[in-house]
């Protein structure tokens, strides 16, 4: 399959009237006395729609709990949260969990795909649960999963196709209920360089829309071109912001 390359996708008449995600002062800590651990510290973030927006940093820097927190996993100690214009600081559990569930769509490392189910089976899962019926689910997978290129594959068990296979299925189950909001958690980390080029470009091409935001975790600066732009963490703070084509300090 030949690498994607990633598109412009902003046109210059979209002007959002409000960020994507806005974050205020959040903190987050951990445990409490001598067991006490703050993961992040006082951060205070917009990341607009229609970007792909890298996180990057060391190992332990507070990246993951970030991310649980945009994506409404993990609440936070402190600070104001906003995605996709809710505050999901004063959101209810069970409200959090439907806006979750209709609104933002993961993308993991280890693809988590149920080794039981078929390609499309395991893409459809999210729409089952939503109470689709089954043939439509089984339709609207179909048809993602011929649009990143495994059309051929829809009956094939997760043992039967290759890393980078597995994760477009992960990536079209993730996208198959149209989420606003993608978070993906080093979806490269397991992929050899070209196989991760491939689905980096996959990810731009059908997550990233005007109305939509997509938040890649990465440690894997090879793929650092497909970011509109990059967040660096150290020491659970965001240390810097850059645009296209800047690179974090090593």
């Amino acid at each position: 399959m030949a690498v994607l390359e990633a598109p412009t996708l902003m046109p210059p008449e979209f002007k959002p009237m409000e960020a994507a995600i806005q974050l205020r002062g959040v903190s987050k800590v951990f445990g409490t006395g001598d067991s006490r651990v703050t993961a992040l510290e006082n951060i205070s973030v917009e990341l607009p729609y229609g970007e792909m927006v890298l996180l990057v940093g060391p190992s332990g820097c507070g990246k993951t709990t970030l991310i649980s927190i945009v994506a409404g996993l993990l609440d936070a100690s402190e600070g104001e949260v906003s995605v996709l214009g809710q505050n999901l600081t004063r959101m209810g559990g069970n409200r959090k969990v439907r806006f979750r569930g209709s609104k933002i769509g993961f993308v993991f490392q280890q693809y988590n795909l149920l080794p039981a189910l078929t390609a499309v089976e395991n893409a459809s899962v999210p729409l089952l649960i939503a109470g689709w019926s089954r043939p439509k689910a089984i339709e609207k997978a179909s048809d993602l999963l011929a649009s990143v290129g495994l059309g051929s594959r829809l009956k094939s068990y997760p043992s039967q196709l290759s890393g980078g296979q597995q994760q477009r299925v992960a990536i079209a189950r993730a996208l198959v209920h149209e989420p606003r909001l993608l978070v993906c958690d080093e979806p490269t980390a397991a992929l050899d360089a070209a196989s991760g080029r491939t689905v980096m470009g996959l990810i731009r091409q059908v997550a990233v829309q005007p109305d939509r935001a997509v938040i890649v975790v990465t440690h894997d600066s090879r793929v650092y071109d497909f970011g509109d732009r990059i967040v660096s963490m150290a020491d659970g703070k965001v240390v810097e912001i850059l645009g296209k084509g800047q690179r974090p300090h090593e």
